[in-house]
């Protein structure tokens, strides 16, 4: 079996899960996740599964490695990496700021923890076509399963917002067959995201998506969609996977799993909402320790000792050292 991160044999991966014990052993496969044991290769192959089942899959988003933990160990289908949630976690806005770099890594740290699959959001490429291809095959090189790329002039602005510049379509379609041809493994899934909903109207966005469609793209991202009678004008005139964004506090109505289904999408994102629960919580924290000097009256709001060390599975790391989780809490 492969390292996700290296592609070599995990005996030659610094021992991290052979560690000079002969044979084969999936029981220690199985438990440990210093480096998630699934492949990229059939995370990939997996999620393609899945998209073909006809099943909407949900993608909450992560703002960590330990929040891709709770995703995966509460059911989700995936994992999705919001570019804003990167951007806001190094103290960004969301306006392109973040490098192919920070972004891949980003990602690929997540992707190294769990089974499921990752779709990452790389703004507009990160450069022009030699640029693109470079993306898609780092991120392969890293575990992601996907991701979708944006048809928006860089510097660009959450999708959501007013006044969006946008490249031509001919400037995107060039972009879109770049990557298409740069992947590697056929499975990794390509989505283009149009913003043209804002500036050029719905009937230029279909167009938009339908000549992304012919240049390579297998998923279409139709952003900022205004209204449920949208997403379903949307579907009725594409016919590859649709993903729909539920962010909040955005252009669109958030439409529940069911409503989502009926209207025939594929996949929802839910790209902000887990950094904007955790952030809310710290706000209020903060505000109560500075107010009253002591964070005993938060304590019962917390997670405990215990929940975090069962979410990282701590007391299995005792395979490898029995010093390591010797200890009761």
């Amino acid at each position: 079996m492969a390292c996700p991160l290296t592609g070599h044999g995990y005996s030659s991966c610094d021992g991290i899960i052979n560690d000079g014990l002969s044979g084969d052993k999936p029981w220690i496969r199985d438990k440990i996740m210093i480096i998630h044991p699934k492949d990229p290769k059939s995370k990939r192959a997996d999620f393609r599964e899945a998209l073909r089942s006809g099943k909407l899959l949900q993608f909450p988003g992560a703002y960590n490695p330990l929040s891709a933990l709770l995703i995966e160990q509460h059911g989700f289908e995936g994992i999705y990496c919001s570019g804003a949630v990167i951007a806001n976690s190094m103290g960004l806005p969301d306006i392109g700021l973040t490098t192919l770099t920070e972004v891949s890594h980003f990602a690929g740290d997540i992707a190294g923890v769990v089974s499921l699959p990752v779709i990452v959001d790389i703004d507009t490429g990160f450069g022009e076509t030699m640029s693109v291809v470079r993306t898609i095959q780092e991120l392969e090189y890293l575990g992601v399963a996907g991701c979708h790329m944006e048809d928006q002039v860089n510097p660009k602005r959450c999708g959501h917002l007013d006044n969006k510049d946008i490249v031509t379509t001919e400037a995107m379609v060039q972009k879109i067959g770049a990557a298409a041809k740069g992947k590697q493994d056929s499975n990794f899934l390509l989505i283009a995201r149009t913003d043209a909903r804002a500036s050029e109207g719905l009937d230029k966005a279909i167009e938009r998506a339908k000549a992304y469609i012919d240049a390579g793209a297998e998923m279409i991202f139709p952003e900022a969609m205004q209204n449920e009678k949208e997403f379903e004008t949307f579907r009725k005139a594409i016919n590859v996977p649709l993903l729909a964004n539920m962010t909040e506090f955005g252009k669109s109505k958030l439409l529940s799993k069911k409503e989502l289904e009926e209207l025939g999408y594929n996949i929802v994102i839910y790209p902000v909402t887990l950094q904007r629960l955790a952030m809310k919580a710290v706000e209020e924290g903060l505000k109560e320790i500075k107010e009253k000097g002591t964070q005993e009256g938060l304590v019962g709001k917390m997670q405990t000792r215990l929940r975090l060390y069962e979410v990282l599975k701590y007391s299995d790391y005792n395979t490898f050292d029995q010093s390591i989780y010797n200890f009761k809490l």
